[in-house]
Formats: structure tokens, sequence, C-alpha cells
């Protein structure tokens, strides 16, 4: 069970994105989306960026074609998946003052 749940195994999946927001309908596209987003599990990590958190490459695999089948019809997006050791090697500052990241959700297994 230890190799299943390893730094290198886990993966965070991030969404960028800069969608058009000018028209109604432009907004309505971008809120579906982020809306949708959220509905599977993906948290704001700084304005138009939401990641979430993964138990496997496979599961990632799983949200990323579910946020390809939501794109809207204009704008940019961007996903990447990283590891959970790339993730935790990241420096993130508000301001000058260093901040902590937040803690990996936790998952109960069914046996």
């Amino acid at each position: 069970m230890l190799d299943r749940l390893n730094e290198y195994r886990i993966m965070w999946i991030m969404v960028y994105f800069d969608l058009p927001v000018v028209e109604t309908k432009e907004r309505k596209a971008a809120t579906k989306f982020r809306t949708e987003m959220m509905r599977d599990g993906f948290t704001m990590f700084q304005y138009s960026m939401y990641m979430r958190h993964c138990f496997s490459s496979e599961n990632a695999d799983v949200h990323i074609k579910r946020i390809q089948e939501l794109l809207p019809d204009k704008g940019h997006v961007v996903i990447a998946k990283i590891t959970d050791k790339q993730f935790g090697d990241m420096k993130i500052f508000h301001c000058r003052e260093r901040k902590e990241r937040k803690a990996n959700p936790m998952q109960l297994e069914m046996f």
C-alpha cells in the first residue's frame, strides 16, 4: 500500500486559463467552466488557476479528460500534471511572506 501512495505516484492537476468575458455568452461559458471544475473536485489556487489532488496518474488522466470535455469555445486553457514531489518543492509566497502549502487531502480506502 505504501508503494501506491508515494510522492512520485501521487499527482496534482493544475488548470490555468484565460477566458474571454466581454459578451454575456462568454461570461456564462467561463462561469460554467469554473463551476464544473469545482464540481469535479478542483479548488482555486489563484484567480484563473485551479488544482486537484489525485492518488495516481491514471486517476489524474480521468479528470483531465473531463476538463477537456468542458473546454469553452473561446479562450486559452493549460492543463499541467505534476507529481506530489514537484508540488512539494514549489515555493509559495503571498507578497514577501512565505506560505506553507496545504496538507494533502485524506482519502479513505475500502478493502
